[in-house]
C-alpha cells in the first residue's frame, strides 16, 4: 500500500497532463517537511488531482460524507488520503483527523468555501479554517485552481475533455506570522491573496478575470 498512493498519483499526472495539458506553478512554495495546510479554490471534482499531482508530498483532504457511500469509490478515495466531512455543521470527527494529520506532519488540503463555485468566484471564507491553522501551528500554502470550472462545472455530470486546467502555489503563511491575527482578519487575508492569485493566473492562461467589484476588465 506505501506505493499506491504514489502509482495513483503517476496515473493522474498523465490523466491531467494529456486529457487536460495540466500545469502546476511555484510548487516550490510547499515546504518539503512539517505540518501543512494547502487552502485552495473548489472549482470541481477534478480539484484534489489538479493540487496533488505536482507535488512529491502525499496530500490528505476533506472530501464531503456522501461520496464514501458507494463502498467501492469510498474505499478508492480513502485509499488516496480522503477522509470525509459532514457539510453544513461543526464535524468533530473531522476536525480531530485533521488535526491528528497535522500533529503527524502531515499535508492537508482543505476548500474553505465548502463546496464547488457556481460561477469560477472565489466566495468568502468562514474563520474556522484560520481558527485551525492557528491552533495546530501549521503553515498555510493558498493555492488557487483556474480552468477546472470550465472543464467541470458543478452543472454537468461529466467532465469536458481538453480544456486547459493548472494550479498555482503561493508564498506560504508561516505560523508566526499570523498568530497575532484573529481568526477573521486572517480568513480575510488568506481572501484576497487567492483573489490576487487568481487573477494573475487567469491573465497567465490568457481568460478574462472575474470581476468582483465591477471593476472593468478587458478581453
Amino acid at each position: 500500500m506505501k506505493l499506491w498512493y504514489p502509482f495513483c498519483r503517476m496515473c493522474f499526472r498523465m490523466y491531467l497532463t494529456v486529457t487536460y495539458f495540466g500545469r502546476v506553478y511555484n510548487r516550490e512554495h510547499v515546504p518539503d517537511d512539517g505540518p501543512v495546510i494547502l487552502v485552495s479554490n473548489h472549482q470541481s471534482f477534478l480539484d484534489p488531482m489538479i493540487v496533488g499531482y505536482g507535488l512529491q508530498r502525499e496530500v490528505s483532504y476533506m472530501a464531503r460524507d456522501s461520496l464514501f457511500r458507494n463502498p467501492i469509490f469510498g474505499w478508492f478515495i480513502r485509499s488516496v488520503h480522503a477522509f470525509p466531512v459532514r457539510r453544513g455543521e461543526a464535524d468533530m470527527r473531522a476536525i480531530k483527523e485533521t488535526f491528528k494529520l497535522l500533529k503527524d506532519g502531515k499535508v492537508v488540503l482543505m476548500f474553505p468555501e465548502a463546496t464547488r463555485t457556481r460561477d469560477g468566484k472565489i466566495t468568502p471564507f468562514k474563520p474556522g479554517l484560520a481558527l485551525l491553522a492557528q491552533k495546530a501551528k501549521a503553515t498555510v500554502v493558498p493555492v488557487v485552481i483556474d480552468g477546472a470550472f470550465e472543464a467541470w462545472p458543478r452543472t454537468s455530470l461529466v467532465p469536458k475533455p481538453f480544456v486547459p486546467v493548472s494550479a498555482s502555489f503561493g508564498k506560504p503563511f508561516l505560523p508566526s506570522e499570523f498568530q497575532n491575527y484573529s481568526a477573521k482578519e486572517f480568513s480575510e487575508i488568506i481572501y484576497a491573496r487567492l483573489l490576487k492569485m487568481q487573477k494573475e493566473l487567469r491573465i497567465h492562461n490568457n481568460r478574462r478575470p472575474y470581476n468582483y467589484y465591477g471593476e472593468e476588465t478587458e478581453d
